[in-house]
C-alpha cells in the first residue's frame, strides 16, 4: 500500500513527525564543499521537506546520524567523572538510500557485535533509530557499485519515499506511521530498488591463506605509495568506516576539569599504527590501502560471516583528490588473484 502526497502536504507531514522524532536527512550546506565557492550535502537535523536533498547522493554517509564524527563520553573532574547523557531523548528518524541502511548493519557488527563487547554510546542512538528509504535513480550515481555488493535494495525501513516533482509517492510498511499519512490519497506503490549499475565490481574469491600472504606481496600495492597523500578523505567519507580515537580536553590549563571526546579515526593517517618503541605497522601509502581494500572485500566477511564490509556506495573514489578508484584497484585485484589461482585473468 502507498500513497500520493503533494509537496506542501508533504512538508506538513514532516513537521508532524518532528514534534515526536528528531529527523535526520542530506542536507546542504553552501560554500563548504572541497573546493571554494562549492557546496557540501551532509547529515543534519531537518524540519521540513525542502532542507532534505533528494536529488544528489550526499557526500557522506547517513552514519553520521548515529555516530557523529566528534563525541563527549564522559565529563571528568579531579577524581570524578559522569558519562555524557543524550539531552534530546526522542527517537530518531532518518532519510537513508538502501546501502546507507546496509552499512548501519556493518556499524551493528562493530559495536554490537564484536567480541561479546557492545558500545553502549552507539546502542543508545541505534535502539531508538528507524530508517525512511530514499529511492535513487534507476542505475544510482557514475560511481555506485551497489548491485555489485548486493545492497542495492533494503528490508530495515518504517516507510520509503520517492520524490516525484511537486508530489512525493510513498510506500508504507511500519503500521507505526499510518495515522501521519490519513487523507492522503492512497495509491499502489513500492520503492524500485537498484538492480544495476553503471559500475561493475567483481569481489575476488580468497579461499585460503597462502592466497592471502601472496596478496600481501603482489606488486600494484606499491604504486599507492607515490600516489596516495594518506589524508584520509576516503576513510571518512566511508559509509561503513568505524576507526575512532579519544582525547581530553580540559577546560582550563590549571584545573582537573574537562571532558574527553572521541572522534574519527583513519587507517590511512600517519599515527594511526603508531605503537611505543616508535613502532608502525603501515607506513607507506601501498600499505595502508591493501589493508583498508582486504578490510571491506574480505577481512569483515571471513570475521563476521554475513556479508562483506563494502557496501558500493562509492563515496570514496568520490572524495579522493587524487582521483584513486576502490572499485577499479578492487577488480584489478580480483585478476591478480585469477592469476595466482592458475587462471590467465
Amino acid at each position: 500500500m502507498g500513497y500520493k502526497i503533494t509537496a506542501e502536504n508533504f512538508d506538513s507531514l514532516l513537521k508532524n513527525l518532528s514534534k515526536e522524532y528528531k529527523i535526520y536527512a542530506p542536507k546542504r550546506f553552501p560554500k563548504q564543499g572541497r573546493y571554494s565557492d562549492t557546496d557540501i550535502v551532509r547529515y543534519d537535523r531537518v524540519y521540513s521537506a525542502d532542507e532534505i536533498v533528494h536529488d544528489e547522493k550526499s557526500d557522506y554517509a547517513a552514519k553520521e546520524a548515529l555516530s557523529p564524527i566528534t563525541e563527549t563520553v564522559l565529563y571528568f573532574t579531579d577524581a570524578d567523572y559522569r558519562e555524557s547523557k543524550v539531552v534530546d531523548d526522542r527517537p530518531m528518524l532518518v532519510f537513508a538510500r538502501a546501502c546507507d541502511i546496509h552499512s548501519i548493519k556493518r556499524y551493528d557488527d562493530i559495536f554490537l557485535k564484536n567480541g561479546g563487547f557492545e558500545d553502549s554510546y552507539y546502542k543508545r542512538m541505534r535502539e531508538k533509530t528507524k530508517f525512511i528509504l530514499m529511492e535513487c535513480p534507476s542505475k544510482g550515481w557514475d560511481t555506485c557499485f551497489c548491485a555489485s555488493m548486493g545492497t542495492g535494495s533494503a528490508d530495515e525501513y518504517a516507510f520509503g519515499v520517492k520524490f516525484n516533482g511537486e508530489e512525493v509517492l510513498v510506500e508504507t510498511k511500519d503500521s507505526e506511521f499510518n495515522s501521519y499519512f490519513a487523507g492522503n490519497e492512497e495509491m499502489d506503490f513500492l520503492i524500485t530498488p537498484v538492480l544495476e549499475n553503471e559500475r561493475v565490481v567483481r569481489i575476488p574469491e580468497i579461499n585460503d591463506k597462502e592466497t592471502q600472504i601472496a596478496v600481501k606481496s603482489l606488486e600494484m600495492w606499491k604504486e599507492f605509495d607515490k600516489r596516495c597523500l594518506m589524508c584520509g578523505s576516503c576513510t571518512v567519507s566511508c559509509s561503513t568506516c568505524t576507526c575512532f580515537t579519544t582525547y581530553d580536553m580540559n577546560y582550563t590549563s590549571d584545573s582537573n576539569a574537562g571532558e574527553r571526546r572521541r572522534i574519527n579515526a583513519s587507517c590511512h593517517v600517519d599515527g594511526y599504527t603508531d605503537m611505543a618503541g616508535n613502532h608502525s605497522f603501515r607506513k607507506t601509502g601501498g600499505e595502508r590501502m591493501r589493508f583498508k581494500v582486504m578490510h571491506k572485500i574480505h577481512d569483515h566477511k571471513k570475521r563476521f560471516k554475513e556479508h562483506h564490509m563494502c557496501v558500493g556506495c562509492g563515496r570514496c573514489d568520490d572524495k579522493c583528490p587524487v582521483f584513486i578508484s576502490f572499485s577499479t584497484t578492487v577488480n584489478r585485484l580480483a585478476a591478480e588473484v585469477d592469476k595466482l589461482n592458475g587462471g590467465n585473468e
